[in-house]
C-alpha cells in the first residue's frame, strides 16, 4: 500500500504543473478558429477536453465507483447531457462567470469524488453519500458551464454562431471518448488484480490532493487577478 501511495504522490508532483496549465485559451487556437470552418471548432473542442484534466479526473473518479460497462455508459451519458446543456445554453445566451471561480468549483468536484470513493461520507461524516447519478448530473452542468466560459473567451463572431457552439460541443464529446478509452481500460483491467485495493485507495487519495491543489490555485488566481 505504501509503495502505491508513494508512486501516486510522485506522479502527482510530476503532473501537477500540467494540471495547472490545463484549459488555457491560446492565440494558436484562436488562429485555428479564425482560419477554419466548423471542423476547426470540433478540433479545438476535442483538444480542450483532452487537456481538461480536471474534467477527466472527475470522470475517472466516477468510473472507479462503477461496476460494469452498462453502469459506466449510463453515468457518462448523464454527465455528457449535463455539460452539453450548460455549454450550449450558456454560450448561446452569453451567460458566463469568472473562470477562476467556476474552475474552483470544478476542482471541488474532483475532491468530492475522491472523498466519496474512499467512504468519506460514511466514515468521516457519519452520513449516507448523496445519490451518485444526481451528483454526476449536477457536476456535469457545472463542468459544462466551465467549458462555456472558455469558449466565450474566444472570438467566435456572429456568423453560424449556434453551429459553432454545437461543433465545439461535438469536439468535446469526441475528446472525452478518446480520453476515457484508456482510463476505462486501465481501471477495469486492474480491478481483477490483487493490488487493485491499494491502487484504488492511492488513486482516490490523489484525487483529493489534486482537487485541493487546483482549488487553491484557482482561488489564488481569482483574488490576485482582480
Amino acid at each position: 500500500m505504501k509503495s502505491h501511495q508513494n508512486f501516486i504522490l510522485s506522479l502527482s508532483l510530476f503532473l501537477f504543473p500540467v494540471l495547472l496549465m490545463a484549459h488555457g485559451v491560446s492565440s494558436g487556437d484562436q488562429a485555428i478558429l479564425d482560419e477554419g470552418g466548423l471542423f476547426s471548432y470540433i478540433y479545438v473542442g476535442a483538444k480542450h477536453m483532452l487537456t481538461g484534466y480536471d474534467h477527466l479526473l472527475f470522470l475517472a473518479g466516477v468510473i472507479f465507483y462503477l461496476k460494469g460497462f452498462k453502469d459506466i455508459l449510463k453515468f457518462i451519458t448523464v454527465f455528457t447531457l449535463g455539460h452539453s446543456i450548460t455549454l450550449i445554453g450558456a454560450t448561446y445566451l452569453g451567460i458566463r462567470a469568472d473562470e477562476h471561480l467556476i474552475d474552483a468549483v470544478i476542482a471541488l468536484s474532483v475532491l468530492y469524488k475522491g472523498f466519496e470513493n474512499l467512504g468519506g461520507f460514511e466514515e468521516k461524516l457519519g452520513i449516507k453519500s448523496p445519490n451518485l447519478l444526481l451528483m454526476v448530473l449536477l457536476f456535469g452542468l457545472i463542468h459544462g458551464f466551465g467549458l462555456s466560459t472558455r469558449l466565450q473567451s474566444f472570438d467566435v463572431g456572429s456568423e453560424q454562431f449556434l453551429a459553432k457552439i454545437v461543433s465545439f460541443n461535438v469536439g468535446v464529446e469526441l475528446g472525452q471518448v478518446l480520453a476515457l478509452i484508456p482510463i476505462v481500460f486501465l481501471i477495469t483491467q486492474w480491478q481483477g488484480k490483487r493490488s487493485y485495493d491499494a491502487f484504488y485507495k492511492a488513486a482516490n487519495f490523489y484525487l483529493i490532493i489534486a482537487g485541493v491543489g487546483l482549488f487553491a490555485y484557482q482561488m489564488y488566481g481569482y483574488f490576485n487577478g482582480h
